[in-house]
């Protein structure tokens, strides 16, 4: 058994039901938070024990880094994928430029991402308002093409346009490795300064694509529905596509190392389209290259959490913990309860909320959050969503998911 004890956040800005575990407590009253302090209150509930004991808490370590190491943590730390974006407005905050403002003057995703100004205003603007435990770096998992002899672009209404999408083994062969002082600078510039204006109160996040999304991007020519060109080269020319992951795969290692050595606290590894594959391919075509990067990374940053994310990955959670990463985030199509048991108590896990929760009441978002807290049982658990923030979404529940977060105790 353990407690979760209910307290305040964001200073009471936003009324809201408390954190209550209901789903365990049916008759428990919610009760609304005010901006004055109350004493807490004290739910019990039953908590998976799946998760190893955890030990003595480093003050000195954001709280994303000691959850995720196992150490003896108040609460689960809170970050939202997509937390700078659309949705965001200038409502809560009017002294703060919404990003919205900032596409009007900026209209280029790739300006805005290729700006080091711009991406430290839009990194910082979700931890201006709502103070999450991660702020990640504002980019595209496709920042690095360009520097790989890729030329892309990502247009507005369409999305990711590969110019010259790569078939052939010719057209591998054409494909630069990846060093990224000289092809992106402005991503460690803007780490740097980023981990000066959060100043370890919380984890700076960086992020790159997994090699078989990457290639599935620039094989299909941007984005897809059936991935039947991808498939069609891996299953009649196998060597070209692993020649081509195998490029992927030394240019992000070396990515991640490089977006660490610039002040990342974490990194994030998406590999959102390795789902697209049968288990038997995952396999060959991703597992492989996902265990050599975090293979690389620890050489050289043993110590640095590596977090793997894949949507629909329900088929595959055994697998993915079987690269070695140190986080495996959930999508919501998975029960929180049933992921840990299928990781094992030495994987830490993040999420896994739907997104869709968030337009609903803000009880009801409470209710959700306590329910993947309760799953998730104590320690080595980051709470997040199941996917990003969906374009729409109320910004005020946003804040409200971040109140009921941050007011939760162990």
């Amino acid at each position: 058994m353990s407690a979760i004890v209910c307290g305040g956040g964001l200073g009471g800005a936003v009324s809201s039901v408390s954190p209550s575990f209901s789903a365990l407590s049916p008759s428990f009253p919610p009760t609304r938070i005010s901006a004055s302090p109350k004493p807490p209150c004290v739910v019990r509930c039953a908590v998976q024990g799946t998760v190893a004991e955890p030990k003595a808490v480093s003050a000195a370590e954001p709280l994303l880094l000691n959850a995720v190491r196992g150490l003896d943590v108040e609460r689960p730390p809170v970050w939202l994928m997509r937390q700078a974006g659309r949705y965001m407005k200038a409502g809560l905050c009017s002294f703060i430029s919404s990003y919205q403002m900032i596409c009007e003057k900026h209209p280029s995703f790739r300006e805005r991402s290729e700006n080091v100004d711009l991406v430290v205003e839009i990194s910082l603007q979700p931890w201006k308002v709502f103070k999450p435990d991660g702020v990640i770096l504002f980019s595209d998992i496709l920042t690095p093409l360009s520097g790989m002899n890729i030329p892309f672009d990502i247009v507005k209404g369409k999305g990711p346009v590969i110019f010259n999408p790569l078939r052939t083994s010719a057209d591998v062969d054409l494909v630069r490795e990846f060093v990224p002082d000289e092809s992106v600078p402005y991503v460690g510039e803007a780490l740097t300064i980023l981990r000066k204006e959060v100043d370890n109160q919380a984890a700076v996040l960086g992020f790159v694509g997994a090699p078989f999304t990457l290639a599935s991007y620039v094989v299909e020519g941007g984005s897809s529905k059936h991935f039947s060109k991808i498939k069609r080269l891996a299953f009649s020319q196998p060597k070209v596509l692993h020649a081509l992951l195998q490029k992927f795969t030394t240019s992000m290692a070396k990515y991640i190392q490089y977006q660490a050595d610039n002040g990342a606290q974490a990194v994030q590894i998406f590999d959102s389209w390795a789902t697209e594959l049968s288990p038997v391919d995952f396999e060959e075509f991703s597992l492989p290259y996902l265990k050599q990067i975090v293979d690389t990374v620890k050489q050289t940053h043993p110590n640095l959490p590596l977090i793997l994310y894949a949507s629909g990955s329900g088929g595959l959670l055994e697998r993915l913990a079987l690269t070695g990463v140190d986080v495996v985030s959930l999508d919501w199509t998975v029960d929180m309860a049933e992921g840990r048991r299928r990781l094992g108590k030495d994987v830490a896990v993040q999420g896994n909320v739907d997104p869709g929760v968030l337009f609903g009441s803000k009880e009801f978002i409470t209710n959700r959050i306590n329910d993947v807290v309760r799953k998730a049982g104590k320690g080595k658990h980051i709470l997040n969503l199941g996917h990003g923030i969906v374009v729409g979404t109320p910004e005020e529940n946003v804040a409200h998911f971040f109140e009921v977060a941050k007011g939760l105790r162990y």
